[in-house]
């Protein structure tokens, strides 16, 4: 049985945290395997700076060489109405029917979920298993005891909780407004996708 994370995200575009960021979980939690899911420009709630395909080929050669890492581009194939967490979830879990499967996100997505915003939050949280990572200014524990979603399905195999060394944040948004005043930010991606940018003239 092989243990599985589902890394969702805009990267947009992907820098070199949500790398290191992937390796660390990974490494930490005994991950076989880290899939990058780049969501899909469809989605009501995401405002995205570049197509669906660039996202796709930064991350494609961000991750290039890395045996443990894949990307996926399910949630930008699926049907606007049909893109949600739980749906994206279902289709992985039958996917690896054998394997054990995570959600990886981070500690304010936990309290989004617990507050009830996410699109069928309950059963999300009934029915898969989690990997949360710290955020500034976030009791991991407290945003668990206060939501009757989250405390209700904590039986100490849901929530996976890295609380310590994963704070550290690089934005994407920092990334683009650089590359858009003309600054500097190479060494904040991989050198592979700061070629792509400059080459294909994005976020300009």
């Amino acid at each position: 049985m092989a243990k599985i994370g589902i890394y969702g995200s805009s990267f947009d575009p992907v820098t070199n945290v949500h790398l290191w960021t992937a390796s660390t979980v990974a490494h930490r939690c005994k991950l076989d395997k880290v899939i990058f899911l780049p969501c899909s420009s469809k989605r009501q709630d995401k405002q995205l700076n570049v197509s669906d395909e660039h996202r796709m080929n930064m991350v494609r050669t961000a991750i290039e060489g890395n045996d443990k890492f894949e990307v996926d581009d399910f949630e930008m194939n699926q049907p606007a109405w049909e893109i949600a967490t739980y749906q994206t979830m279902k289709h992985f879990r039958a996917k690896y029917p054998n394997d054990e499967v995570y959600f990886i996100m981070g500690a304010d997505l936990l309290v989004d979920i617990g507050e009830g915003k996410w699109k069928r939050a309950e059963e999300l949280i009934r029915e898969n298993k989690f990997i949360v990572m710290a955020r500034d200014g976030i009791n991991m524990l407290s945003a668990i005891s206060k939501s009757p979603i989250l405390r209700n399905a904590d039986d100490g195999h849901t929530f996976h909780l890295i609380d310590k060394g994963l704070a550290m944040e690089i934005s994407s948004s920092y990334i683009r407004e650089e590359f858009k005043m003309g600054g500097e930010p190479r060494y904040l991606v991989p050198d592979q996708v700061y070629e792509y940018i400059r080459i294909n003239r994005l976020y300009k």
